[in-house]
């Protein structure tokens, strides 16, 4: 099993690191939601993650690319499609996905990340509560 700290949004995986979060899309910048085709609403989540691989010791963790699986779902056990894009800023990767919320509405994030050149997918699960009002 991963190690986990809340605090920093992160899994250890051993050899890998995935980096996530989930937020509404009215918390982001004007010109970042532009530039990543984002329509900014309280009432539309957006998921990030990225995945790194650890190097060497002293040297930092490297982007890699991952397919990438998420199955969201509400305590009602609607289901909520969400689709990864990839999305590159210098040596740096993010798989974003945006979905609808509503208020005080509880998600559970299933992820699934097959890095490339890998067979066994990191998985792991965690769960975020949104407020639009």
């Amino acid at each position: 099993l991963p190690a986990f700290s809340t605090a920093d949004n992160v899994y250890d995986f051993g050899e890998y690191i995935v980096h996530y979060n989930a937020f509404t899309a009215d918390t982001l910048p004007p010109q970042m939601a532009t530039a990543y085709g984002i329509l900014r609403s309280k009432y539309k989540g957006v998921l990030n993650l990225s995945v790194q691989k650890k190097q060497n010791p002293g040297q930092l963790p490297q982007a890699v690319n991952a397919n990438v699986k998420v199955k969201a779902v509400n305590l009602a056990g609607q289901l909520k499609a969400l689709e990864s894009r990839r999305v590159t800023e210098g040596k740096a990767i993010y798989y974003l996905s945006e979905f609808r919320v509503s208020n005080k509405e509880m998600v559970t994030f299933n992820i699934s990340l097959k890095p490339e050149g890998e067979v066994r997918p990191l998985e792991f699960s965690f769960k975020r509560q949104f407020y639009v009002d």
